[in-house]
C-alpha cells in the first residue's frame, strides 16, 4: 500500500515534468488512482507495484532531464530509479530500454546533422539538444548506474561473492522468465487483448453469507482505459504532424513497456503485465483534455468519469465492500470477465 501510494506521487511528478503545471499533474495522479489497477495491485503481495513505483519515478526524472539544457543529474537519477525497478522485476528494463533508444536516436540524428525545415522549441528532436551530454555520460547514466544499483540489491542475499552466485541468480531468473513449462492458466491472456480489457485476473471470489460475495478482480477502469485508446491515437497524430515533445514521450512510455511483451518468447501472459502502460495512459487523457482550445472543465470531466467507473467497480475491487450476486452479474458486462 505504501508503494501504491508512492506510485501515485510518481504519477504526479510525471505530469508535472511533462505538462509543467499543477492542475494537469494533479489530474494525472487522480486518473492513475481511479484507474483501479494501482488500487488493486497495491493491496496484494506481488512485485509489480514496487517495480511500477520505482519505474514511474525514473520516468519522471527522465522527462524532466529531457527538457533540460544539462540533463546529467536528472538522467543519473532516472538510471538509479530504473536500477531499483529492475531489481524488483525484470520488466522494469522495458522503460529503461525506451530511454536508451530515445537518447541514442536523438544523438544519431544529431550526428547526421538532421534539421526540421520549420523546427521550433516544442519539437521532440532539436539539433542543439543536450550539447554537453557525452557518450560517457550516457553510459554512466543508463548502463553503469542502473547495473550498480541492481546488483547491489543482491548483497543482503549473497554478500560480496561476485560474480559466481550473482551470475547464477541471473541465469535462474532468465530461465524462469522464458520457461514454457506452464502450458496455460485460466486467467491468462495475450498481449493484443490487454488494452481492451478482454480477460481480467480474479484474485478472490468467496461466499460471505447472506447471499453476498467478496470479490477482487484485477480489471482496470473501462471508463478510463477505453477512452485512453483514442486519446493515444490523437497523441500519435500530433507527434507525426506537429512533432510535439509531450505527445512523443507519452507514446514512448505507453507503447514501450506494452509492446516489449510481444517480443518475448514467454507464452504465459496476464492483464497485470499491462499495469505500467495502463498507468501511463492517464497522461494521454490529460494531454487530450488540455489540447488546443479545449475548455478547462474537460480535464475534470475526465476525472469525474473515472471516479464514477471506480465507484461502480469498487464492490469487485475491495473484498470488504461485499456485493450481492445480482450486482455482481450486472458488473460482469462480458462473459470473458468471469
Amino acid at each position: 500500500m505504501l508503494f501504491g501510494s508512492l506510485a501515485i506521487v510518481a504519477m504526479y511528478l510525471c505530469g508535472l515534468a511533462l505538462f509543467r503545471a499543477q492542475q494537469p499533474a494533479v489530474a494525472s495522479a487522480l486518473l492513475a488512482f481511479f484507474n483501479q489497477m494501482v488500487f488493486v495491485q497495491s493491496r496484494i503481495a506481488m512485485l509489480d507495484i514496487f517495480a511500477l513505483a520505482f519505474g514511474l519515478f525514473a520516468i519522471a526524472a527522465f522527462i524532466c532531464g529531457f527538457r533540460k539544457h544539462r540533463p546529467h543529474l536528472w538522467f543519473a537519477l532516472a538510471g538509479f530509479a530504473f536500477g531499483l525497478s529492475i531489481a524488483c522485476k525484470w520488466s522494469g528494463m522495458f522503460a529503461l530500454a525506451i530511454s536508451i533508444v530515445i537518447v541514442a536516436v536523438i544523438r544519431l540524428m544529431q550526428s547526421w546533422r538532421t534539421q526540421f525545415s520549420d523546427g521550433n522549441a516544442d519539437d521532440w528532436y532539436r539539433p542543439g539538444l543536450w550539447p554537453d551530454f557525452r557518450y560517457y555520460h550516457f553510459a554512466a547514466c543508463f548502463v553503469l548506474i542502473p547495473a550498480i544499483v541492481y546488483f547491489s540489491t543482491f548483497i543482503p542475499l549473497y554478500g560480496l561473492s561476485f560474480p559466481g552466485q550473482y551470475l547464477e541468480a541471473q541465469r535462474q531468473i532468465f530461465s524462469d522468465n522464458t520457461t514454457t513449462a506452464i502450458a496455460g492458466h485460466i486467467y491468462m491472456s495475450a498481449w493484443p487483448s490487454w488494452p481492451f480489457l478482454v480477460r481480467p485476473v480474479w484474485y478472490l471470489f468467496d461466499n460471505i453469507g447472506d447471499g453476498r460475495i467478496a470479490a477482487v478482480v484485477f480489471l482496470g477502469n473501462p471508463l478510463m482505459l477505453w477512452p485512453a485508446l483514442p486519446a493515444l491515437l490523437i497523441c500519435l497524430r500530433d507527434w507525426i504532424v506537429t512533432r510535439r515533445t509531450d505527445a512523443f514521450l507519452i507514446l514512448s512510455f505507453y507503447f514501450g513497456p506494452y509492446l516489449a511483451w510481444a517480443l518475448l518468447p514467454r507464452t504465459l501472459g496476464f492483464l497485470y503485465y499491462y499495469l505500467p502502460s495502463a498507468t501511463a495512459a492517464s497522461l494521454a487523457l490529460v494531454y487530450v483534455a488540455r489540447r488546443g482550445n479545449s475548455p478547462r472543465w474537460l480535464l475534470w470531466a475526465f476525472v469525474a468519469i473515472a471516479i464514477t467507473g471506480f465507484a461502480a467497480m469498487l464492490p469487485i475491487s475491495a473484498a470488504f465492500v461485499g456485493v450481492s450476486m445480482e450486482t455482481f452479474n450486472r458488473l460482469m458486462i462480458f462473459r470473458n470477465w468471469i
